[in-house]
């Protein structure tokens, strides 16, 4: 990793740019928004398989006999998982706001890798290093890796190909570490588009020969290079939420719509009082996923009303390529929470757009 400017840039920052990558400052980093444009790239993903740049992710090592503890302390979800496996968990402050979301690998019996979103990379290490308080070693090694993801209906065919048929056949949320070029690697079946694949972190002395492998041998399945415009779009249509739009230290996971990652069963962890305490009186507001009914498209920041009452905030919003329908997310009270709800969305006071409050993921796979 390197510098340019004020801007970093990753391993495969001279890859990107000589495919084509039209290059903007994301998270203190160089990278690319597009290479052929957002839709034709979204499509790509849908229907063949594309590999995305993402070293601009941080990764933090969790190690020592007490790991497991500080690991369950930092996160709302269960922990007590084996090795190879992976899980998802919001990280909160005491009062249940989101600091981040996190995929944590179990990488050994006294060993966890976080992969954590790039704008928090420091804010997370000085949280974690906080809370760990010298129990487990806290080490910061999102300079030392590269990571590719590798996503697509073909994405597995091609992860065989480099990688050997076990890498195809990871269920999800499970991982295997192996050797490419001399150097180990993590192959996991995570993603951030709602496809098949995975996400590889490789180091960065072989990220570039990763990265001209998997065009090389893709190329027959017509493999392409996606931007970061088209990756918020895959993850949109699949309601993913986007730390810094739809989740943030001002919201907590109830009202995120992420319960399903709070395990108060687990033992004590950061933020369980909180949300313990807005379980029982009840919650005021929830994030939805709506469909605009007719022209326009919401924007993050775009105020929701109910006659003449504001009554919430678009978080994303954009036209959902796969569906030709314009989608958003956002938090409304819990009485406008119900499928088929209707309010209205401001378009930047130019006109209201109506909307209706839908279920489930925006876009779906025909069997």
């Amino acid at each position: 990793m390197s510098h340019t400017g004020d801007l970093k840039k990753t391993a495969l920052f001279d890859d990107v740019v000589k495919a084509g990558g039209k290059m903007v400052p994301f998270a203190g980093y160089s990278m690319p928004v597009q290479f052929e444009g957002i839709i034709k790239e979204h499509h790509r993903v849908r229907t063949h398989v594309g590999i995305f740049d993402v070293s601009h992710m941080g990764q933090i090592l969790f190690r020592g006999p007490n790991a497991e503890k500080i690991v369950q302390k930092v996160t709302t979800n269960s922990m007590a998982c084996e090795v190879g496996r992976a899980v998802y968990s919001p990280v909160l402050l005491p009062d249940g706001g989101i600091i981040d979301d996190v995929i944590f690998y179990r990488t050994g019996e006294t060993e966890w890798l976080a992969c954590v979103n790039a704008s928090n990379k420091e804010k997370d290490f000085a949280w974690f290093v906080k809370q760990a308080d010298g129990e487990c070693e806290v080490i910061d090694q999102s300079d030392l890796y590269a990571q590719i993801a590798i996503q697509g209906p073909k994405a597995p065919t091609l992860m065989s190909r480099i990688f050997g048929a076990k890498a195809a056949e990871l269920r999800p949320f499970s991982f295997i570490e192996l050797d490419y070029k001399g150097a180990n690697c993590i192959v996991a079946a995570t993603g951030y588009t709602g496809e098949a694949g995975g996400e590889v972190y490789v180091p960065n002395e072989v990220a570039s020969d990763l990265w001209k492998e998997l065009l090389a041998k893709g190329e027959d399945l017509e493999i392409a290079p996606i931007g970061l415009g088209a990756r918020d779009s895959l993850r949109l249509e699949m309601r993913y939420s986007l730390y810094g739009n739809d989740i943030d230290e001002t919201t907590n996971p109830l009202e995120a719509g992420l319960a399903w990652t709070v395990k108060f069963d687990k033992g004590d962890f950061i933020g369980k009082n909180a949300l313990v305490a807005q379980k029982e009186a009840g919650l005021k507001r929830r994030l939805v996923g709506f469909v605009i009914d007719g022209k326009g498209i919401a924007r993050q920041g775009y105020k929701i009303f109910s006659g003449d009452d504001e009554i919430g905030v678009v978080t994303s919003g954009a036209n959902s390529p796969s569906t030709g329908v314009a989608v958003g997310m956002g938090y409304v009270p819990v009485d406008f929470t119900k499928t088929d709800t209707r309010f209205d969305i401001d378009l930047k006071g130019l006109r209201r757009a109506p909307a209706v409050v839908v279920a489930g993921p925006f876009y779906k796979r025909e069997a």
